[in-house]
Formats: C-alpha cells, sequence, structure tokens
C-alpha cells in the first residue's frame, strides 16, 4: 500500500471532458444559482433575524476597503456600486411598522450581494489553455533540468528537439499513492497539504495530474493574483477560485464556503491549505485553520441526507522542498512576529511572472528532486479507510452515516456537532503531517546547524 519509491502513474481519466472541474465549468451559470442559493439559505439560518445589521456593516466594511485597499482586479465601479446599495439599503422603509416589507427588500439586496460575490469566486476551467499550460510546464521545466547538468546549448537544443529530461522524474510522489488513486474512483478526494510556498498549488496540481494520475483539484487563490498580465489569464482558466481576503463579512464568509460544499457535492476534487498561510519558520503547522476544511464534513452530512452513501476522503499531503526561494522573505516575517518591533519584513514581490520564473529556474536548476508525501487516507471524522473506503476506528469497521443521525434515527443537520468533527479531523491531519512527513538531507544539514548555532 506504502508506495517507497517515486514513479509515473497511468491517468485514471485521460479524457478531460469526464472531469468533474470541467463539467462544472461547463455548468457555471447552474453552479452559480446553486452557490446562491445555498448561501442564501445558511444566510438565513445564521442572520435572518439581523439581516439589515448585517447588510449595513458589509455595506460599511466594503466602503472602507475599497477607499483604503483598493485593487486593480476590483470591478470597474466597485465604490460606486457600494455607495449605491449602502443608499438603497438606507432608503428602504425597515421600521419596524413594516416588518414584511423591511424582511423582504433585506432579502432581495442580500441575494444581490451574494450573486456578486458568487460571480467573483466561482472558478471557471477550460480545456485548451489547461492543455496548454501543462505542456508549457513540461517543456520549461524539462528544459531547466536540462541546464542543470551544466549543459546549457546542448540542453536546452535536446529539450526542444528530443526527448531531454522530464521534470516529472524529479517530482517524486511517495506514500499512499495507489490507494488515494483508487479512492479517487470511489468517491470524491480532498487534498490537505502544508504550505511553504506561493508555488505549492501549482507544484501539487501538476504532479498529481502528471505523476500520480489523477484529475487536478480545484483550489482557491488571492484575488491579488488575478490583479493582471500571464498570471491572471491562466488562474482565470485552470479551475482556481477566488478569495479575497480582505473581505471578512459574513455575506462573502458564507458565499465562499457555499461554492467549496457545492464543488465537493458535484464530486470536484478540491485542494485546501489547513495551515491558512504559508510556513514562516519553516516547520511543519502545528495550529490548523478549519474554517474550509469543515466544508466536506458537511457536503459529507449532505449526501446523506440525499439518501446517496458517497463518501468524502481526506488526505494529508506533506510537502519536502530542498530549498524555498522565498525563506529569505518568509524569515524576515518569522522574525517580526518573533522579534516585533526589532525586525522589518522585507517586500514579497512574488507575485509578479519575473519572480515566479525566477523562483522556478531556481528551484528545478539546482538538480535536486521535491518529494510529495501522500498521507493516510481518511473519512471526514478522522477515521482511516481502506482501499474500498470503509472506514475504520482500529480494527473495527465502523460507518460514518452513524454520526449525523438524530435521535430519531435520521441524519440531521447539527453544526455544533459538526464543528467539533471538524476540531478532531484537523487533529488527525496534524497527527498525519508529521508521522507522514519525508526528511530531505538538506532539511537535516539546516537543522544540526540551527541547533550547534543556538
Amino acid at each position: 500500500m506504502f508506495q517507497h519509491e517515486g514513479k509515473i502513474y497511468p491517468h485514471i481519466m485521460p479524457d478531460i471532458s469526464k472531469w468533474a472541474i470541467y463539467q462544472a465549468s461547463e455548468d457555471r451559470a447552474e453552479f452559480v444559482e446553486e452557490v446562491k442559493a445555498f448561501s442564501m439559505a445558511r444566510i438565513q439560518e445564521l442572520h435572518g433575524h439581523e439581516l439589515p445589521d448585517v447588510l449595513g456593516k458589509t455595506t460599511y466594511s466594503e466602503l472602507k476597503r475599497t477607499k483604503e485597499e483598493p485593487w486593480k482586479v476590483d470591478p470597474p465601479k466597485e465604490r460606486k456600486y457600494w455607495k449605491r446599495l449602502s443608499r438603497r439599503l438606507a432608503n428602504q422603509s425597515l421600521d419596524e411598522t413594516e416588518a414584511s416589507s423591511a424582511k423582504d427588500a433585506a432579502n432581495e439586496l442580500t441575494e444581490e450581494v451574494v450573486e456578486r460575490y458568487a460571480q467573483e469566486i466561482v472558478a471557471t476551467f477550460k480545456i485548451g489553455t489547461f492543455k496548454f499550460a501543462r505542456g508549457f510546464l513540461s517543456i520549461f521545466l524539462g528544459r531547466l533540468l536540462n541546464t542543470a547538468d551544466g549543459k546549457w546549448i546542448q540542453g536546452w537544443f535536446r529539450g526542444w528537439f528530443g526527448e531531454g529530461k522530464s521534470v516529472r522524474n524529479r517530482l517524486l510522489i511517495k506514500g499512499y499513492v495507489d490507494q488515494m488513486r483508487g479512492l479517487c474512483k470511489k468517491g470524491t478526494v480532498i487534498l490537505v497539504p502544508t504550505h511553504f510556498s506561493n508555488l505549492d498549488s501549482l507544484v501539487i496540481s501538476y504532479a498529481m495530474e502528471q505523476v500520480a494520475g489523477v484529475p487536478i483539484s480545484t483550489y482557491g487563490a488571492g484575488l491579488n493574483l488575478f490583479n493582471t498580465g500571464y498570471t491572471a489569464y491562466f488562474m482565470n482558466r485552470l479551475g482556481v477560485y477566488r478569495i479575497d481576503r480582505r473581505k471578512k463579512n459574513p455575506i462573502y464568509l458564507n458565499t465562499l464556503k457555499a461554492n467549496c460544499v457545492k464543488s465537493i457535492l458535484r464530486g470536484v476534487p478540491n485542494l485546501f491549505f489547513p495551515g491558512g498561510t504559508r510556513s514562516r519558520s519553516g516547520a511543519i503547522e502545528t495550529k490548523l485553520k478549519l474554517g474550509l476544511v469543515g466544508t466536506a464534513i458537511e457536503a459529507q452530512r449532505i449526501h446523506y441526507e440525499r439518501g446517496t452513501d458517497q463518501k468524502i476522503f481526506i488526505v494529508p499531503v506533506i510537502l519536502s522542498y530542498p530549498f524555498v526561494l522565498e525563506a529569505k522573505y518568509l524569515i524576515e516575517q518569522h522574525l517580526r512576529i518573533a522579534g516585533k518591533e526589532r525586525y522589518i519584513a522585507s517586500k514579497d514581490s512574488f507575485h509578479s511572472l519575473r519572480a515566479i520564473i525566477k523562483f522556478i529556474w531556481g528551484l528545478f536548476s539546482k538538480g535536486n528532486q521535491l518529494t510529495i508525501s501522500l498521507g493516510k487516507p481518511m473519512d471526514v471524522l478522522g477515521n482511516f479507510v481502506d482501499d474500498n473506503g470503509d472506514s475504520y476506528q482500529g480494527d473495527q469497521q465502523i460507518n460514518t452515516k452513524d454520526y449525523f443521525l438524530a435521535a430519531d434515527g435520521r441524519v440531521s443537520k447539527n453544526l455544533q456537532r459538526e464543528q467539533e468533527y471538524t476540531r478532531i479531523l484537523g487533529e488527525r491531519i496534524l497527527e498525519r503531517f508529521h508521522a507522514d512527513n519525508v526528511v530531505l538531507a538538506s532539511h537535516l544539514v539546516s537543522y544540526a546547524a540551527f541547533i550547534c548555532l543556538e
């Protein structure tokens, strides 16, 4: 079951048009409507009695954001839109004598905001763009590997017109690869990786599709990466949904989670970084942010509510870079947090195309291999699963559906219970991060040097 040697696997679904990520994109209009309906239902459930107040706080925070922190990627006339919405909210008849009218008005405005957020968040996937990106990365990264051998001219010439070296041979996937591949055919797989670099998503997506032979996962990327240029062009067409970390209001956060739940329910593999951000110290995460990971538990419960036994599987992914070229910036941030005013972080310019190319060149021209370890697969409750997807607590097989039943024997929604399940799942993920980690020689040497110099 556990694969100790890296190899390249045949693809389990070579026809891209059958990938769930493509089918969801082709049905984008309906998918957006599903996200809207799901988000509105959740907002009504959580904030229905105070919806006007939630709308007021949302418009206030958005007006503040558009004034103090505008981005090029923001929609045209963004600030004017929120000013107009604020005036409409103020002009609505919301006094206590017209409660039903107030409720209808609040619902109408909330639905409009959810529609705006959903259109921004939901991803698009184009087969042509994906094939070009895959081919470009294979050739470009492969050529960099040829230059690593010190044969610059010969390497480039052989790379373009001959076989050359394949970048896939430098991306080693170890761990429970065969089991993960089998589970992809039996349910929906959620990847939960460690996070060290801005290129983690790209590296994992490429390696899983080109080396492990499974369809790519959707994942969230900061809206700032969609600003302009080639990066925005490709990310807008490669199944990446947008996350705007400036927006903290409950309407936006519920719409973001609704996008994740609905994509999982459609069978789209997802990739969540439970650490939330890159590790500044280089250490594996010890605390997790489980907001989006919790959507897997919610989606599993909805499957059972619908009468289906389709399961969702959690696969920890541990990245082992020989080095991270953003290390200088990340270390300075870590020192700034640890030393406070004694340290000043340098500018992180990694979002430019030039910086990304420089990173790729430096990473793959060193001749080292990047290792991706797939941890032991689990269900959404943190129980290990076998090759058939059956869950076990120790040696005893269990039915995860039983954990979503109410006293009357029916599947029921219980958000507090699901929050506890999310916490337990987070603990299991952390355990596997450390248990399934692969220590490289560079890690050992660096750690030994740190201990000696401490």
